[in-house]
């Protein structure tokens, strides 16, 4: 079976991979050009590289030529809402045209792959006390740029799969953490912080922005066997939400990883990690999907966080030893 996985040496990517190699699977990656490669390394010698920028249609095609996959996990995002605000049309061009580009290079070759999009909880947006905890039928009222985007991919989604016949799985993954999540994410932005100040290379304060908002966490080892079960259980053309079913407001999650240091520490609010507006609370219901696949979240978040702090401390502690 050949897998074709947009976005590989991203978080979400390497995990998938990773998880991936565990069974008798012929794994291809796009990478742009300059990509770091740092979350793969482990075992990039076990999958096939190819250069790729989903922005550009004949480049997508050129690789799903190439590969004839019998999935496509399409990952490649501008993922981070904070940024979305400061580069809107970047993230809609990347999200929205590079979804696009993989729907009609599938359609123009007529390779019949099931393509799973990874959409997002952003996309509920604003949502009232009483869509708790929120279903798939919720209304969508995307807050930021980003969430906009993954609306309009998980509409594509839709649209092709119904005029055109493509199998296309739409998850509505919400918040996932651990092992290599990017700095500019609050729970490993926490994490590094923690372990720069335990080598004191950071002055003893954490940075923080909003910490009243609450979210549903899984670890992201949880959600790519999700991701993988979808496209092996799920139904074509159907929208699952992915997640843990219990929503921790962003002040727990510094509290528990303050209970995995030594270090006494100070808060202080950044005003540059404020965004324009922040959605107060996403907590999800998973009954759908869990109850069509058989899938549930195995990895509490007390592990999540522990694997995560330790993720920077080796990093940090391999960096000092570089210099």
């Amino acid at each position: 079976m050949r897998v074709l996985i947009t976005g590989i040496t991203g978080f979400v990517g390497s995990h998938l991979a990773e998880y991936l190699l565990t069974r008798n699977v012929d794994i291809y990656g796009t990478i742009r050009l300059r990509s770091k490669t740092d979350n793969i390394s482990n075992f990039m010698h076990r999958i096939k590289l190819i250069t790729c920028d989903v922005r550009d249609y004949f480049s997508v095609e050129k690789v799903i030529k190439q590969v004839v996959p019998d999935y496509i996990f399409h990952l490649a995002a501008q993922s981070f809402v904070q940024t979305s605000w400061a580069m809107p049309n970047e993230t809609l061009q990347t999200n929205i045209l590079g979804t696009l580009n993989i729907f009609e290079a599938l359609r123009s070759l007529r390779i019949d792959a099931g393509i799973l999009v990874a959409c997002s909880s952003e996309e509920y947006g604003l949502v009232f006390e009483h869509e708790l905890p929120i279903k798939e039928t919720n209304a969508l009222r995307p807050l930021s740029p980003y969430a906009v985007s993954k609306v309009a991919q998980d509409l594509l989604g839709w649209q092709y799969f119904c005029n055109y016949k493509l199998r296309i799985f739409r998850t509505r993954a919400f918040n996932h953490t651990g092992p290599r999540r990017g700095d500019v994410f609050a729970t490993s932005n926490f994490a590094k912080q923690i372990a720069m100040i335990e080598k004191n290379l950071q002055k003893p304060v954490i940075y923080v922005g909003n910490l009243e908002t609450q979210r549903d966490f899984t670890d992201v080892r949880d959600m790519v066997r999700a991701y993988v079960m979808c496209v092996e259980k799920g139904r074509p053309g159907e929208i699952y939400n992915i997640c843990s079913g219990r929503a921790w407001r962003m002040k727990e999650v510094l509290d528990l990883l303050l209970q995995m240091t030594k270090v006494n520490v100070t808060i202080e609010q950044d005003i540059e990690r404020m965004r324009p507006s922040d959605v107060p609370i996403l907590l999800g219901d998973n009954t759908k999907f869990c109850e069509q696949t058989g899938w549930a979240p195995h990895i509490p978040l007390e592990q999540t966080l522990q694997d995560l702090l330790n993720y920077w401390r080796e990093r940090i502690t391999n960096s000092g030893k570089e210099e």
